[in-house]
């Protein structure tokens, strides 16, 4: 492998995918691509990418895998089912992007080492599909140092930040973390929103009237507008992807004994408009079900 310029796979060309893909595309980076659903590849197809039948493929290709999957169930599926990544021998890493309990993490890394001495290195991503396309992420890592070092380049076209913050499994747990507070806040900005139209005041304005002061905030000046206007379209995030996330920590919450009463609230709005029917769409469609009744 030349680490200098390593053959680039990646594995769930959805919304952080995609702009994902196209800034390595955009750096010269040879990039192969396989998603489920395939008309999901035309955008990075037009960039230069290759497509790959199979995960197993893509990775023949490969140095490092990248990967942005929906869940645990997928991810399962894509690296060990027959015609996984676990079948090939030749790249050296899987890069996770998603967001996954930490203990399926170490399993499934204990797994792949097993089965074709691949490392895992858990890098879930915030800063939305702005930052994506921006690149400038804040990517939160755990796994071997001297793995991260050698990544460290190329994870740098798609990051402000990629931050080691201890063996497999600790990226997820900082990202929780991270999950923690924006669940909370846009549960709360969705009901400063509902407030102020119950209450008469214009809600749309919020975001203007309240920057700078001590309530302002990027997620405050992104969702207060499409809150207020019932603007759905072009999520910048799903609502079942919060729900696992805080899902998650409810778990490790009851198992480490912290204390999580804010992020408890802001999981029962989550389950509610899920259940409800808005759990694959806008994450600001919370603000249809701010109700209590």
């Amino acid at each position: 492998m030349d680490i200098s310029n390593p053959r680039i796979g990646y594995l769930g060309i959805g919304l952080m995918g995609e702009p994902m893909t196209i800034r390595l595309l955009d750096a010269g980076y040879s990039v192969s691509v396989w998603n489920r659903t395939p008309e999901k590849l035309k955008k990075v197809i037009q960039h230069g990418a290759t497509v790959a039948a199979t995960p197993a493929e893509l990775a023949e290709q490969c140095d490092y895998v990248f990967m942005c999957l929906m869940d645990a169930a997928a991810i399962e599926q894509v690296v060990f089912g027959p015609q996984g990544i676990a079948q090939v021998f030749g790249p050296r890493m899987l890069v996770d992007f998603g967001t996954i309990h930490p203990d399926q993490c170490r399993e499934f890394a204990k797994r792949l080492h097993s089965a074709n001495a691949m490392r895992w290195i858990d890098a879930p991503i915030t800063g939305g599909v702005p930052g994506a396309e921006a690149g400038t992420l804040a990517i939160i890592a755990g796994g071997d140092e001297d793995d991260i070092e050698q990544l460290r380049p190329v994870i740098s076209v798609m990051s402000d930040r990629f931050s080691r913050m201890g063996e497999v499994g600790a990226g997820l747990l900082t990202k929780l973390c991270n999950q923690i507070i924006v669940g909370c806040t846009i549960s709360v900005i969705a009901e400063s929103v509902h407030f102020a139209e119950k209450a008469g005041v214009d809600a749309a304005a919020l975001s203007t009237v309240l920057k700078g002061g001590f309530a302002d905030s990027l997620p405050f000046q992104m969702f207060v507008p499409r809150m207020a206007n019932r603007e759905f379209e072009n999520p910048m995030g799903h609502t079942n992807t919060m729900l696992k996330d805080l899902i998650a920590v409810d778990d490790i919450a009851s198992k480490s004994g912290a204390n999580t009463p804010m992020t408890a609230q802001a999981l029962e709005l989550l389950r509610k408009t899920s259940a409800q029917g808005d759990g694959d769409r806008d994450i600001c469609t919370i603000i249809r079900h701010i109700n209590k009744d």
